[in-house]
């Protein structure tokens, strides 16, 4: 199914995903950053608020690219295994009938060999005891020849079909190698971006670090303020829809939804309903994961990250998601923000790194970053540019 993005102007948002308050403060608007006495450059050679905020933000966007790619290599991976494992046991079985047709075409030419069979002619009939015998001898070397043909021919048909899998195996375990690499690397950087980060936290001071807790607060009061927002504007849309809907139902003389004269439900209507009904179980489980940490490849049950997160809430609505963000865009219809329904994806960036459950009222549930917990939040939670697309799950 088709992905519509959204088209971005370059350097028109700040990229990153923000984390609490306390923990990871300096990930913060750099827009609020630069009303602060510490915008700029300290004398002392010190890097400013502003600098540390840039610097983290893009580590910890990065790290959380990496562990996209990780979650992928890991699926690669653990796929190619179970594919090596597969055909080495293939090969297993295959080897076990090329000993047996071995075996069998061994004993054919033992039996030869102890009866001195050859080629019958005319020398073998003079020495036959009688006409008989030679008849005799003859119909049991036919026998004897079309039999070892066919011990010959599965011989060598269990070769042929042994050496194709073993080549098989070799070329299965050489991508599975690969993977492996591409799982080391994509861990290593993730491991690295955070490490990076924490050390530039590490090095704020106490009260530096208070004063971005106060700039992350005053953000996320302006972005539960544009999710109120877009409550009411969703609010105000579904009260048309359904005033349409109702003058249309007057107009036509359908039966309304009491179903008093017997009206039954269109099949979108039906969609609708089965669509909500999954949504709820979704969202009934995102909301039992809140308050769990953040820890990236994790896919529960005591931990998620934010794509694992979205996949097993799904799971327990009985719908199968991929595992990575750049999947999981593309399972399902693209829908404006304007019309997100409670159980509709929400994902952000530009590069599809990050993914939400909706839950309604402009807010979602999902699992933020490293040192972070489950929760619930406005959508805007790092600005309405951030936001990539909504997509409602096929």
């Amino acid at each position: 199914m088709a992905s519509h993005r959204k088209s971005r102007t370059p350097g028109t948002r700040v990229a990153g995903i923000r984390t609490p308050a306390l923990a990871t403060a300096a990930l913060t608007s750099v827009a609020l950053l630069s009303q602060t006495a510490n915008a700029a450059p300290s004398d002392d050679g010190k890097p400013s608020l502003e600098e540390v905020e840039k610097k983290v933000d893009a580590l910890y966007r990065q790290a959380e690219s990496a562990t996209e790619k990780y979650n992928a290599a890991k699926e690669k991976t653990a796929k190619q295994r179970k594919r090596v494992d597969t055909l080495l046991d293939d090969v297993a079985q295959r080897a076990q009938k090329l000993n047996e047709a071995r075996e069998e075409l061994g004993s054919y030419a033992a039996a030869q060999y102890r009866t001195g069979a050859g080629v019958p002619d005319t020398a073998t009939f003079l020495l036959a005891d009688s006409p008989q015998d030679f008849f005799d001898q003859n119909q049991l070397m036919d026998r004897m020849t079309g039999r070892q043909k066919e011990a010959v021919d599965a011989y060598v048909t269990q070769q042929s079909e042994t050496m194709k899998k073993r080549r098989e195996a070799a070329e299965s375990l050489e991508t599975l190698t690969e993977s492996q690499n591409e799982l080391k690397t994509a861990k290593a950087t993730v491991q690295k971006k955070l490490a990076d980060a924490r050390e530039l936290l590490s090095k704020l001071t106490a009260e530096e670090k208070a004063r971005l807790a106060e700039i992350e607060r005053r953000k996320q009061e302006e972005a539960t303020r544009k999710a109120a927002v877009l409550a009411r504007q969703q609010a105000e849309q579904q009260r048309a829809q359904e005033e349409a809907r109702e003058a249309a139902q007057r107009e036509s003389g359908t039966p309304d939804a009491s179903g008093s004269s017997g009206s039954t439900a269109s099949p979108s209507s039906s969609a609708g309903s089965s669509y909500t009904a999954e949504a709820e179980k979704a969202l009934s489980f995102a909301r039992a994961q809140i308050g769990k940490p953040y820890v990236w490849g994790a896919t529960g049950p005591g931990s998620y990250d934010c794509s694992g997160l979205t996949q097993a809430a799904w799971k327990a609505a009985g719908v199968t998601l991929p595992r990575t963000t750049y999947d999981q865009v593309n399972a399902g219809t693209t829908v404006p923000v304007s019309q997100a329904r409670p159980g509709d994806l929400v994902f952000f960036y530009d590069d599809v790194t990050h993914v939400g459950v909706y839950v309604g009222n402009g807010k979602m549930i999902h699992a933020p970053k490293p040192g972070t917990y489950v929760r619930e939040e406005s959508i805007y939670y790092d600005g309405e540019s951030s936001i990539h697309s909504v997509v409602r799950p096929a």
